[in-house]
């Protein structure tokens, strides 16, 4: 859809586009890792997903979809990197939009902690599945 609308309004797009995969493919990893988290630990807590609800909507927020993040002070600049989305957003935009090559140092940082938490989720299923059946 972006692509057939950056195509009407304003040509052919960049060669940065093909960027996008690698920059989307982390964020589909940490996602995998904090479901394996949540998935276990919402057999043993059963009112998590009223939470998730809550945090998913507060970290939407907090994302810097509508204003870019060069636009905060530095102090609160890097502490918005913490949120998942940034990475992912700020990337986008200057690749999609821009036609700037990513940042490779924050990309290569996010490919990392993508693995962790992924590992991190993995290792913690595994752990809790056990207790699956007691106390379903």
């Amino acid at each position: 859809m972006w692509l057939a609308a950056y195509f009407i309004f304003f040509g052919i797009p960049h060669l940065t586009v093909f960027y996008f995969p690698l920059i989307l493919v982390p964020l589909m990893i940490i996602s995998l890792g904090i479901s394996w988290f949540l998935a276990s630990l919402g057999v043993f807590l059963r009112d998590i997903s009223q939470f998730i609800g809550l945090f998913t909507t507060a970290l939407m927020f907090l994302s810097p979809v509508f204003y870019s993040a060069e636009i905060l002070p530095e102090n609160f600049r890097n502490l918005m990197y913490f949120n998942p989305l940034t990475a992912v957003i700020e990337q986008t935009r200057n690749t999609l939009y821009w036609g700037k090559h990513p940042d490779f140092e924050v990309l290569g940082f996010y490919w990392l902690a993508a693995f962790i938490i992924a590992w991190l989720g993995f290792i913690w299923f595994q752990k809790t599945r056990k207790g699956f059946a007691d106390v379903l």
